[in-house]
């Protein structure tokens, strides 16, 4: 059984995650900042609620005992708009959460992790902090403006990669859940927040040991793309077995599906990240 601990998770996807992880049996730490929210949410869900403060060394430091997955979802958007009302302040709120948050956070579990037969980190990133999405007039991506959010998000998503690389014993990805319905956009996505949460399920459950039997396990993979192969040349060597195998065919194929959340698969073996799911 899975043990995972998620930041944020009072509300939206955090929350729609810290559900269906519960709905599949696993056990939910459900993280939150506000302690009367975060104990409502985990009251109605079944979890286990954990005061947490993504920008607070301290509050994020104080937890014993072991984790199997780690989801940093915590996230906040700042400022829409009109680039020139920034301040400094505004830009370090939102990194702090989105960004340094995630670094707070890690490091701080990682002793719980390193418990864990399996560990896993999901970063939960956006395609709006993608360069390629954001210059593309074909894509939603490149009509919102909204500089502190995709730019803390495409921070994520480097940093993703180089944990990734620093830590060849924990399985580290980031997901774009798409364009779903939370708080965060003012419920303007398309998409419902279960839908949103697909890629982060199946990156927290992918692996079939992880599912309390076997109907779990089917019922966890089946959001995520089908098993394939690389093609000849993607890879330096074989990948490690917690993370995706993508196929890049399929992944090109979904690249101008804004509605579907992918997941970018940063494989430690792979040049590249990869969306797919």
């Amino acid at each position: 059984m899975t043990i995972a601990f998620i930041t944020g998770a009072n509300k939206g996807l955090g929350r729609e995650t810290a559900r269906r992880l519960i709905e599949l049996g696993h056990t939910a730490l459900l993280g939150a900042r506000d302690p009367e929210r975060g104990r409502q949410a985990a009251a109605a869900l079944g979890a286990r609620f954990v005061r947490i403060d993504v920008t607070d060394d301290a509050s994020v430091a104080a937890h014993e005992g072991r984790i199997d997955v780690l989801i940093n979802n915590a996230s906040i958007h700042g400022p829409s708009g009109d680039a020139t009302a920034l301040t400094g302040t505004d830009a370090l709120n939102v990194f702090d959460v989105n960004l340094v948050g995630t670094v707070r956070t890690t490091n701080a579990f990682l002793p719980l992790l390193r418990r864990s037969p399996d560990p896993v980190i999901i970063n939960v990133s956006s395609g709006m902090g993608s360069l390629a999405y954001t210059h593309d007039p074909s894509r939603a991506e490149s009509s919102v403006i909204a500089p502190l959010y995709t730019a803390s998000k495409a921070a994520l998503t480097m940093l993703t990669t180089q944990y990734a690389k620093a830590l060849p014993g924990i399985h580290i990805n980031a997901a774009d859940p798409g364009y779903a319905a939370t708080d965060l956009n003012g419920n303007s996505g398309p998409q419902a927040v279960t839908e949103g949460t697909d890629a982060i399920i199946t990156l927290a459950t992918e692996n079939p040991a992880r599912a309390p039997d076997a109907s779990s396990t089917e019922q966890a993979r089946s959001p995520g793309p089908e098993p394939a192969t690389y093609r000849e040349g993607d890879l330096q060597r074989t990948p490690p077995r917690r993370v995706p195998l993508c196929n890049h065919k399929q992944a090109d194929q979904r690249r101008n599906s804004r509605s579907r959340p992918r997941t970018w698969c940063m494989n430690r073996s792979s040049r590249d990240p990869v969306f797919a799911g």
